[in-house]
């Protein structure tokens, strides 16, 4: 029997209304699960958080997450945070190197029942996660943008040996256990040092990946690559920048980012995010799609199934991923896929589905 405990934080906007129903598929799939424990902790993040903490990522939930084995994080309005404001950091980037979260996993697949420009999508971007372009990662202290007069902005982006290394071996790994081709996409004919270590460093990697076929593209050709011909893609491991911009394009040919996923990956913990926003102007009206947050929980238990060698994680994620798959067929959908649930009623169904689903499978099996 496998336990673990799992940080939960709720966010901003409908953060709350999503990160509810995540828990409510966590809760049932421990209870279909005898060999599954899932110990859930509450810690205040984001807006709400600072209203009542004076902080948007208060001491607490720090010293809270160092306890947990992984953590589930709702959607966070940063664009509303005051940056010049020390407590109001964004929890996000904040979170991903304070744990040293490196890979950024986001995958992009479609599901039946929801119409998509393509229908037989299924790749991963592996995004690097705690260095490049973004300020809040770059510098040890304080952000890596510089003013050097009132009308001139310095951006520094931070690319390292080590850093590209333990990205492609995930990659890599990932590639070995799905259709066996990575694709390394950078930009190194005009950044010749950064994308250029980057690139040299993942191809290091892959010598000892002899079974995956490793291609390549320039950062402006992939994303052309990407929708014209998105079915000819596995497993895609690229820089920050590069990887948050296509990852949202991938999203974008499948169905919209309430179909995708992330999981934030480090050595010694995990964080399940959705990739998309807050969307605060439908906060609070129970309209928001709570797929993608479910999925990147699904996600976790998948990873926490692998390091700990635990099947039950593992059946469990599979029957989650399962039940989405059961419902958006049977066209049990919320507005922005062209249906008309709430996230409650969406959240509803889906626990009945799974039920059903795995009822199905024992009587399968008997």
């Amino acid at each position: 029997m496998a336990k673990y405990n799992i940080a939960v934080m709720e966010g901003d906007g409908i953060g709350p209304e999503i990160v509810k129903e995540t828990m409510k598929v966590l809760r049932l799939a421990e209870g279909l699960f005898e060999g599954l424990v899932i110990d859930c902790h509450y810690f205040p993040v984001g807006l709400s958080s600072f209203n009542q903490y004076g902080s948007t990522l208060p001491d607490e939930t720090i010293a809270g997450l160092k306890q947990c084995d992984a953590g589930i994080l709702g959607p966070l309005t940063t664009h509303a945070y005051n940056t010049n404001n020390p407590d109001m950091v964004n929890a996000s980037g904040r979170l991903r190197k304070q744990f040293d979260l490196y890979a950024n996993v986001r995958p992009a697949r479609t599901f039946p029942g929801v119409s998509s420009r393509f229908e037989n999508v299924d790749l991963v971007i592996i995004r690097e996660n705690t260095e490049g372009m973004y300020a809040d990662r770059n510098l040890y202290y304080n952000t890596g943008e510089f003013m050097t007069d009132s009308d001139t902005v310095l951006s520094l982006r931070v690319v390292t040996r080590k850093g590209s290394e333990r990205l492609a071996k995930v990659g890599l790994d990932l590639a070995s256990a799905r259709h066996k081709k990575l694709s390394i996409v950078h930009k190194k004919n005009v950044l010749r040092q950064g994308c250029g270590l980057f690139y040299d460093s993942c191809h290091q990697v892959g010598a000892d990946y002899p079974n995956v076929y490793i291609d390549d593209y320039h950062v402006d050709a992939f994303a052309m690559h990407l929708v014209q011909k998105p079915e000819d893609f596995d497993v895609i491991v690229t820089t920050n920048m590069f990887g948050d911009i296509l990852s949202d394009q991938a999203a974008g040919l499948i169905g919209g980012l309430g179909l995708a996923p992330g999981l934030n990956v480090g050595d010694s913990f995990l964080l399940a995010q959705a990739t998309h926003g807050s969307a605060p102007d439908i906060s609070g009206k129970n309209l928001a799609n709570p797929i993608s947050e479910i999925l990147s929980a699904k996600m976790m238990l998948e990873w926490l199934s692998i390091r700990n060698n635990d099947q039950y994680a593992l059946d469990a994620a599979s029957l989650i991923e399962n039940g989405v798959e059961e419902t958006l067929s049977r066209g049990f959908k919320t507005k922005d896929l062209g249906g008309n649930l709430s996230t409650e009623e969406f959240g509803d169904h889906l626990i009945e589905i799974i039920k059903e689903v795995k009822t199905n499978k024992e009587n399968a099996i008997s």
